[in-house]
């Protein structure tokens, strides 16, 4: 499985781009051509913050008519729930599910179960609830050559280190330091991490899994990587960039 960085900001600066792997439908979406936002078939939403579904409707959009089938949206049933009350609503965008292109509507909404995987070819994607200051989901990708967790938002949440530790095939964990810890006032406030708050999650991880690390806040970015530098992590990690690819 190839996992692609689309964007993995937090927010837009220098050419970042904010979070899309195919997991959220951040500003990460306008650097795809048109043929391959023909090509998603399947969108997985961590949670309903713009940064993360900026380029949803406009993925719709764009391929109305040249697509065989539904998009698919999966998240959160809260998620969905947003989405449909806040901006898939005919003030904000049309609500493309009530749009039918050739014989389909454009656009599906399926809410995922938190801990009950969805089956896509190869690929089982499952949603891990986090703490985050809306119902935020990190999710679990697993295929044959291993699995991956990745939390593009997320703050201290006790309950997502046992089931991560619970993969024992787990080679890689995504997961975000939004912020320095000078401002780590803001990060209690806004359900994020800073590295001081990460280093203590860290220590929660019991298996040898690669830790990248997403979602840098573009004005405190160069502080972070001082400050994860100074970490005693006892492993290693990256900082992903947009363009980035993971093989599992």
């Amino acid at each position: 499985m190839k996992f692609r960085v689309l964007g993995c900001a937090g927010s837009i600066a220098d050419n970042r781009h904010t979070s899309a792997y195919l997991i959220d439908a951040g500003t990460g979406l306008t650097t795809l051509t048109f043929d391959e936002l023909e090509a998603i078939d399947h969108v997985f939403l961590s949670h309903s913050h713009m940064d993360h579904i900026a380029s949803l409707s406009m993925l719709v959009d764009t391929a109305l008519d040249k697509r065989g089938k539904p998009l698919v949206v999966h998240a959160l049933k809260e998620t969905l729930d947003t989405l449909s009350e806040h901006v898939f609503n005919w003030k904000v965008v049309p609500d493309f599910r009530a749009i039918v292109a050739g014989d389909h509507p454009a656009l599906e909404f399926s809410a995922m179960s938190p801990g009950t995987p969805l089956r896509i070819g190869d690929r089982s994607i499952a949603a891990i609830p986090v703490k985050h200051t809306v119902p935020t989901a990190a999710y679990h990708v697993a295929c044959p050559g291993g699995g991956m967790v990745v939390a593009p938002d997320m703050t201290v949440t006790d309950g997502f280190w046992t089931t991560v530790n619970a993969i024992a095939d787990l080679r890689h964990l995504v997961i975000e330091t939004a912020f320095d810890n000078g401002r780590i006032q803001i990060c209690h406030a806004a359900g994020h991490l800073c590295p001081s708050m990460l280093e203590v999650e860290l220590r929660r991880l019991a298996r040898p899994a690669q830790v990248s690390l997403v979602h840098l806040k573009p004005s405190a970015a160069e502080q972070i990587r001082r400050e994860v530098a100074a970490l005693n992590l006892g492993r290693p990690v990256v900082f992903l960039k947009d363009g980035d690819v993971i093989e599992i």
